[in-house]
């Protein structure tokens, strides 16, 4: 069906050109030890000076392993994914714990919807960043944790100790309808699973009866290639091509459709962004050339490098760049390296779909119909960067019962309106009423969040998300095909 992709070194040019390199690299290595005015360890200045200086005049991404580091990633490729299966919003010097998943660490430690932790492992967060905060709780889930917490109405500071355990972490982690017979599916990376957590994703919402499909790439930098080949499979006929792969020093090779594949033929719609890379690229770029889907977003990333690891003597190891990947029409899905790096294959500016559309190259996938993200504005950077929304939801539902069928109210608005004014963010009128659509569904996505779990927040999210939106009006004009 899928076949691995093999790549193999060419021997150099000319030997004698290397041997006389090489000699002149030992001579300058002999006089540095035997002159420089300090010692020089010889194996420092070749693991962290020759070999990664020759490698930076090849592209960003090729780089050395010396043994400790080649360790760490054999380590890191037999890791599995650990944590404490809680959901938070990350303010400021706040982290507030939207949802304890069920089974997991957290949820039988009994941390709630609301909490806030103040401090883990005696580190107080009110004192990190933002950035230092993910840093630090990333790191702190690998291990046993303390935690301290401080919950709603209870004027007694709260410890927990948390073992992390093992996780599950589905790639397609987001399935609903956003209208009758209307799918959106969410694939956050592309595992060895993810193929088949996306036909049971649309076989959930009905499969082959939907009117159309939008399929949410935004965030996914990628992961195995397979994977996403395998997705694109579901969508395009027997035999067409998905990728090819070229490089300097390997053959050619492409790769179709398989001719045995069960394809969906309703319309589809595929959402981008400036985090969409690698193989989320190749899914989505095998789409648009076969005018199988209508892309909407914004530019993606453009990575399209093929790296291989090769393991060297002396427990060291490489990661070298061997070849790019190429879209159906030959597009190019890499960017334009920096000059004088490693040099892509010289692109066209423009290319044709199946139908004779033209795409745009030059690196990353181009959207058919751009879509900017929701725009952010004065006010909704003060509401959300202060956690007011947040800490409002986690009050409200300790008063009210919330079930699928729960509105913001208007009565509900006013009081949010004063909440906030007490925390000094006092909008005039006419930012009040501009936004005020927007609060609404704001604050409802946090409620729910915290009193129904986050993906029935995320729902109410897709549907004031202008990219999202303007997928479902494409999909109600498009034929099937």
């Amino acid at each position: 069906m899928i076949f691995p992709l093999l790549f193999f070194l060419a021997a150099p040019k000319s030997t004698a050109d290397l041997d006389s390199s090489l000699k002149r690299f030992t001579e300058v290595l002999a006089t540095v030890q035997r002159e420089a005015a300090d010692p020089v360890i010889t194996e420092t200045a070749i693991y962290q000076g020759a070999i990664p200086g020759m490698l930076r005049r090849l592209d960003p991404h090729s780089i050395f392993f010396d043994p400790q580091q080649y360790q760490q990633l054999k380590e890191m490729e037999k890791s599995e994914r650990k944590g404490f299966g809680t959901v938070v919003s990350i303010l400021p010097g706040r982290v507030i714990v939207l949802q304890a998943l069920a089974g997991t660490p957290s949820a039988k430690a009994g941390l709630q919807p609301g909490d806030e932790i103040v401090a883990v492992n005696n580190i107080a967060l009110a004192r990190l960043e933002f950035e230092q905060i993910v840093g630090f709780l990333g790191e702190a889930r690998q291990h046993q944790a303390q935690l301290i917490v401080r919950r709603p109405a209870n004027a007694r500071l709260l410890q927990f100790v948390l073992d992390p355990a093992l996780v599950d972490s589905p790639s397609v982690d987001r399935t609903f309808l956003l209208q009758p017979d209307i799918g959106y599916v969410r694939v956050n990376a592309f595992d060895p699973q993810t193929g088949k957590q996306l036909k049971e994703a649309i076989e959930s919402l009905g499969g082959e009866k939907l009117k159309g499909l939008v399929l949410d790439l935004r965030d996914n930098g990628g992961g195995v290639v397979q994977a996403a080949l395998q997705a694109a499979s579901y969508f395009l006929k027997p035999g067409q091509r998905l990728l090819s792969v070229k490089g300097r020093s390997i053959e050619g090779q492409n790769v179709d459709a398989p001719a045995d594949a069960a394809v969906y033929k309703f319309p589809l719609a595929v959402l981008v962004n400036a985090k969409t890379a690698s193989a989320s690229e190749i899914l989505a770029g095998a789409l648009q050339d076969h005018d199988r889907a209508t892309i909407l977003g914004e530019p993606s990333f453009g990575k399209g490098l093929v790296q291989n690891v090769f393991p060297l003597s002396g427990t060291t190891a490489m990661a070298l760049t061997t070849a790019f990947y190429y879209t159906p029409s030959g597009r190019s899905i890499q960017k334009p390296l920096p000059s004088g790096q490693l040099e892509v294959e010289k692109q066209k500016e423009e290319f044709h779909t199946d139908s004779g559309r033209m795409v745009k190259g030059g690196g990353g996938i181009q959207p058919d119909v751009y879509v900017d993200p929701e725009p952010v504005t004065r006010l909704r950077m003060a509401l959300d960067a202060s956690g007011t929304f947040t800490s409002f939801a986690t009050s409200y539902i300790l008063k009210h019962p919330i079930t699928a069928s729960f509105q913001v109210s208007a009565s509900d608005l006013e009081d949010f309106q004063v909440y906030a004014s007490e925390r000094e963010i006092q909008p005039s009128v006419g930012e009040w009423v501009k936004e005020r659509d927007w609060v609404q569904s704001r604050l409802k996505q946090e409620i729910f969040n915290q009193a129904l779990g986050v993906a029935q927040g995320d729902e109410v999210e897709a549907q004031r998300d202008p990219v999202v939106q303007a997928a479902i009006q494409k999909l109600l004009t498009e034929p099937r095909p």
